[in-house]
């Protein structure tokens, strides 16, 4: 018996699983028992697309259907005519009354501050409905297509309600990365294509500001801080921290270049106090690039005046950096694991600056009490033999 048994588990877990496929997609039993053509598992938010075109008259039967959906989220799936993302999106959305039923209704998407009101599409939609199984949103509906168009951009999206009224979803990878395209035609779909772009802009975004102004700014400070205390390192201390912040600089700028094309392409998301301090950032280092080009010589009457100006707004700059690399962390919700990688840099540079501060008042101590002692020396011999006595 158990010989059976262990031949057949293979097998029964083979067709469990291939069941349990078919269920997600392709041959899930509508209530309405609708056999769709097509269907696709979209690949954010549990979302799969089931659909049968029609081209004799231009239109498509779509059902939008949401998985392991909580009883209080709207749900909304849309084609987007000129351009990928939500803005201009014509959706079909599905919201939960108090009774427990879905509402289900059309609504032309205007700004990313849309709370989803009903109003007519670009497109005509003679069928639009929806309903709630065990957990499961569907919507049903029945497009007009445009112009005869079968190649759309679509998107879909997930959040909460307030008082039985749709409000902004959550800005998490899933959310961000759910749209692609769809071509009723030929059975192709495509999900996370624009929002999977516009995600590598916001990671390569953060990854050059968080090396450069989190990470290269502090270490150029720290190079110059401790490195020119030893006599074998000068001048060799200051080129290194002039090339250490020069390359920061660059690729902050390069970073900020791509701060300011996200915000150009999200129109209507500000981040406020992320966006005020990255302006402040590179206001302050490029005043310290100019500081560079006129810093006086160290003999000079202005050095002094220099010194403060270039150590304040330099160590000004590391604390903003690090404020805000902080800022997009919590605004790009990685995963824990990058915010914690920083963290454990920054504390690493911490417990080296401490070890190096330490070290420094350390020389500089003993620098003082040796020249202290030449002088005393000096002083002593040169008494002596002046008093005609021998030294």
């Amino acid at each position: 018996m158990g010989k059976i048994f262990t031949l057949l588990f293979p097998i029964l877990l083979l067709s469990t699983l291939a069941s349990t496929y078919a269920q997600t997609c392709n041959n899930f039993a509508f209530t309405t028992n609708t056999i769709y053509a097509t269907c696709v598992s979209l690949p954010a938010l549990n979302s799969h697309l089931h659909w049968t075109h029609h081209p004799s008259n231009s239109t498509v039967d779509v059902a939008f259907r949401h998985t392991t959906s909580d009883a209080t989220q709207w749900v909304a799936w849309a084609l987007n005519l000129d351009r990928s993302g939500m803005i201009g999106a014509q959706a079909l959305v599905a919201v939960p009354n108090s009774n427990g039923s879905i509402r289900a209704y059309t609504s032309s998407v205007t700004s990313f501050g849309t709370t989803l009101q009903p109003s007519e599409l670009s497109f005509d939609v003679p069928r639009v409905s929806a309903e709630r199984v065990d957990g499961d949103v569907a919507i049903y509906a029945t497009l007009v297509l445009p112009s005869g168009g079968t190649r759309f951009n679509q998107v879909w999206q997930v959040g909460p309600t307030n008082n039985g009224a749709p409000i902004i979803h959550a800005l998490n990878p899933e959310n961000r990365n759910s749209v692609g395209s769809v071509d009723f035609s030929t059975g192709e779909a495509s999900g996370g294509g624009g929002g999977g772009s516009r995600m590598r802009r916001r990671n390569t975004h953060g990854v050059l500001n968080a090396v450069s102004w989190g990470v290269l700014m502090p270490m150029g400070a720290m190079v110059a801080r401790y490195l020119k205390v030893f006599n074998v390192a000068n001048p060799a201390w200051f080129y290194i921290h002039v090339a250490t912040q020069t390359s920061a600089y660059i690729v902050g700028v390069a970073g900020w270049a791509t701060g300011l094309k996200l915000g150009s392409d999200s129109a209507g998301i500000t981040h406020q106090s992320h966006r005020n301090i990255g302006i402040i950032l590179f206001s302050f280092a490029t005043l310290q690039v100019f500081a560079l080009l006129l810093r006086p010589k160290p003999d000079n009457k202005y050095r002094f005046y220099w010194n403060i100006y270039h150590h304040s707004l330099g160590y000004s700059i590391i604390i903003l950096s690090i404020i805000n690399v902080y800022e997009g962390l919590d605004i790009l919700d990685p995963e824990k694991k990058w915010k914690n990688a920083y963290s454990g840099i920054l504390i690493s540079l911490g417990a080296i600056t401490v070890l190096l501060e330490a070290f420094t008042w350390f020389i500089v101590l003993k620098r003082k009490k040796e020249d202290k002692r030449t002088h005393v020396g000096t002083n002593g011999s040169y008494e002596a033999n002046g008093n005609g006595q021998s030294a």
